[in-house]
């Protein structure tokens, strides 16, 4: 069986890899961390290790044994481009997703420079793997430049925790989220931030996907952004290349 989600831009997830380190103000609060840690020490769990970073070779096929397509984001617990992670391994995961072409497979990072030269070492990339970066702030914004020389079928934005306004470059891009932090110390996100990103992506045609307004209970206040969902996403194409929308 495929790993379900309850991530709401995804339907299952696979982490061939576990484990992170901090990077940038949007990690201060890594959901992921704080998961994992709650586990280490304790013999036999999956998450002995904690954060600590890890390849998991008897993952690398799964995708291979869900039958059913599935939207599969890659690592909801780690960045498959820290530099900790062998390119071997990399350049094994790729081979996977590209054998496993009925999925789509959804690849984020804050690390697109390492992304990037793994691309240039490949002779082509996928065409069901999109390639994503994350951005919480304007200083961040540069990571969507590198990641436009990714050439991914379809490159996405996950801003995500959002902690400022953003003024984006959208051309080249098919995709964006947005999302406010959660959990203990979540750090509050301004509906202005989050309508003036929505009105960038409607000005350029760029489907736009509002995943959270966070919280330490976020639940209690949801995803509506001005009385309604915006469950925008990009279109794809099938097996047969016919134009296809999730």
């Amino acid at each position: 069986m495929s790993v379900s989600s309850t991530i709401e831009w995804t339907e299952a997830t696979w982490n061939p890899t576990t484990g992170c380190h901090k990077i940038s103000p949007g990690c201060y609060h890594c959901y992921a961390e704080r998961f994992a840690e709650r586990w280490r020490g304790i013999s036999g769990h999956p998450y002995e290790q904690g954060f600590d970073v890890r390849t998991w070779n008897e993952r690398l096929t799964m995708p291979l044994s869900w039958k059913k397509p599935r939207l599969i984001f890659v690592n909801s617990m780690s960045d498959l481009f820290l530099d900790d992670i062998p390119e071997e391994f990399i350049k094994k995961v790729f081979y996977v997703m590209k054998e496993a072409h009925w999925h789509q497979f959804q690849l984020l990072t804050k690390r697109p420079q390492r992304m990037l030269e793994i691309a240039n070492c490949m002779k082509e990339w996928p065409n069901n793997v999109w390639a994503g970066v994350s951005i919480e702030s304007q200083a961040w914004v540069w990571r969507s430049e590198i990641l436009k020389e990714i050439p991914a079928k379809i490159r996405f934005l996950s801003c995500e925790p959002l902690l400022g306004s953003l003024k984006l470059s959208l051309d080249d891009l098919h995709w964006i989220i947005v999302g406010g932090e959660s959990g203990v110390g979540a750090r509050p996100m301004k509906v202005e931030w989050v309508r003036d990103i929505r009105e960038q992506c409607i000005q350029a045609n760029v489907p736009f996907f509002f995943k959270q307004w966070g919280g330490v209970q976020k639940k209690k206040y949801g995803r509506e952004l001005d009385g309604r969902t915006w469950d925008d996403f990009p279109k794809i194409a099938d097996v047969n290349n016919t134009p296809v929308s999730l």
